[in-house]
């Protein structure tokens, strides 16, 4: 991910699953502002469970996502 951190909403998707149980492979999450995790190339996200975790940033990648679907993906879980 390696981008500047704001507080704008930011979604990725998953393109690993590797031992993350609350995690789906080709799934849209939510991902967090933490400049303090992509500094350790982490992503914070919102995952299956609702809460957000740490991932591995290597587990997804950006996409952007056209403005009149980002709130409903935002309240998705």
């Amino acid at each position: 991910m390696k981008t500047t951190q704001n507080t704008a909403t930011r979604f990725v998707l998953c393109i690993e699953t590797r031992d993350c149980g609350d995690l789906e492979r080709g799934k849209v999450y939510r991902a967090l502002p933490d400049a303090s995790a992509a500094a350790d190339a982490y992503v914070r996200v919102v995952d299956e469970s609702g809460e957000d975790y740490l991932y591995p940033e290597s587990y997804f990648v950006p996409v952007e996502v056209p403005e009149k679907a980002q709130a409903i993906l935002a309240t998705a879980i």
